[in-house]
């Protein structure tokens, strides 16, 4: 897919997304000191976001997986489907080998890491503005492993043969919300919630419903561990 590059001399008008004050200053003070970008909007949660962004017409936007009330991926789909042509870049904590190719398949154009030097991110900004993709070398070796061998690569997490909204079930078990609580928090039906859980237990081969909690405080822990 070709697109169009940005205007050379025009500033990049950034809109960031993340639920931690700390971090949209952090990225407000590293990007604005830069000569080819300014921030121009940010927000906390998906609904604040959605009614920014056409507000203040940026031209790409920095959001993290993990939002108060919602999940980033579906937040990257809404703007993919409202903004075809505006450029999506995910800044989180979370294991890119679990999560890049979800964003990148749900529209985003760059997968940083948070733990990275703040130099990837400008990197990454700037290669997307010129209508590349960015990841890092392990994500890209992985795609090609599975590009060439048309299988997964060998360090592939269980939770991939599951949907984005399967996933996001996962962790809120693993933080020990109940059904209805989910339910409540997705803004779905118990009954939906329930199908779900069924789905899990089946493409992970678990038998019961004490499997199914057992996996997601596992799950949900590895992943905190690798954020610390």
């Amino acid at each position: 897919m070709t697109t169009t590059p940005h205007p050379k001399g025009r500033k990049i008008n950034i809109f960031l997304v993340d639920d931690h004050p700390l971090i949209r200053k952090g990225l407000s003070q590293l990007l604005g000191q830069e000569e080819d970008m300014q921030i121009c909007g940010e927000a906390e949660d998906v609904s604040s976001a959605l009614k920014g962004i056409p507000q203040t017409g940026p031209d790409l936007i920095i959001a993290d997986i993990s939002l108060r009330g919602n999940n980033g991926l579906e937040l990257i789909k809404n703007i993919k489907a409202l903004y075809p042509h505006l450029k999506v870049l995910v800044f989180s904590m979370h294991d890119e080998v679990v999560y890049a190719q979800r964003a990148l398949r749900a529209g985003a154009r760059a997968y940083v890491m948070k733990q990275e030097d703040a130099e990837k991110i400008k990197a990454a900004i700037r290669r997307i503005m010129e209508g590349d993709i960015y990841v890092s070398q392990r994500v890209s070796d992985q795609l090609l492993h599975q590009i060439v061998n048309g299988t997964a690569s060998s360090n592939q997490s269980p939770v991939d043969r599951l949907s984005d909204r399967e996933l996001e079930v996962v962790q809120s078990i693993g933080n020990g919300l109940s059904t209805r609580e989910i339910a409540g928090a997705l803004n779905v039906s118990v009954k939906t919630i329930e199908s779900h859980r069924a789905h899990i237990k089946e493409k992970l081969n678990l038998k019961n419903a004490t499997e199914l909690v057992q996996f997601s405080v596992q799950w949900v822990e590895h992943e905190n561990s690798k954020m610390h």
